[in-house]
């Protein structure tokens, strides 16, 4: 996303090996980890619209269609995950179900119609103004919002602070950044919404907020 790295730097970490190894992943094992944890906090889907930022090759999407969701649009930055996700789209007849965007979901959220379910799965982390983010996002949700994001934890902290640095010998603008999780919450909630449920890892903490405070 532009707000937070050029895009040709994000594209060198989510270009198309990391395209690829996503899709065989999920080929071969299904959803796992944080990524399972947030379809489990979606709840009943049945009719639902889904609207997935930086959704890669769509593995979430296509999890929540499978349980009955009606149609899903997914914006993302990198352009390397379309050939992948199209072909996942296509193996599990979902092709005409799925509209997939490009572009900086913040600079593009006018242009983009509520849904019901809004999912952000790791991608908090990768942008700096954590407040428009996730106020776009939560503008956005009819009824419950999913987010995955790293644990304030001083391990996770420092883990952190070790792959930025990786980063900088590449001469790229894209950064890993732990948002405090009150002003995550707060973004959410400042538009209406209110923590349901939340579910932690050692590293990351994923969260449902929902609608019912508005």
């Amino acid at each position: 996303m532009p707000g937070c790295c050029a895009r040709k730097d994000y594209e060198k970490l989510f270009g198309k090996r990391a395209a690829a190894a996503g899709a065989r992943r999920y080929r071969k094992r299904g959803l796992t980890g944080t990524a399972r944890e947030l379809v489990d906090l979606a709840g009943d889907v049945r009719g639902a619209s889904i609207l997935e930022i930086g959704g890669g090759t769509g593995s979430i999407e296509l999890e929540l269609l499978t349980a009955g969701a009606a149609h899903a649009t997914n914006v993302e930055l990198s352009g390397e995950y379309e050939h992948v996700a199209s072909e996942l789209l296509a193996e599990r007849g979902f092709a005409d179900r799925v509209d997939r965007r490009l572009g900086d979901f913040v600079a593009d959220a006018g242009t983009i119609e509520p849904h019901d379910i809004v999912v952000l799965h790791r991608v908090v982390c990768c942008y700096p103004d954590v407040d428009a983010l996730v106020g776009a996002a939560a503008e956005r949700t009819g009824i419950r919002l999913l987010l995955t994001y790293p644990r304030e934890r001083l391990l996770v902290r420092f883990g952190v602070r070790v792959v930025n640095l990786g980063l900088r010998l590449f001469n790229g603008e894209f950064r890993v950044y732990v948002h405090p999780v009150a002003r995550i919450a707060a973004a959410a909630e400042g538009r209406g919404l209110a923590l349901e449920r939340r579910e932690r890892t050692r590293i990351w903490e994923s969260a449902a907020f929902s609608t019912s405070a508005r």
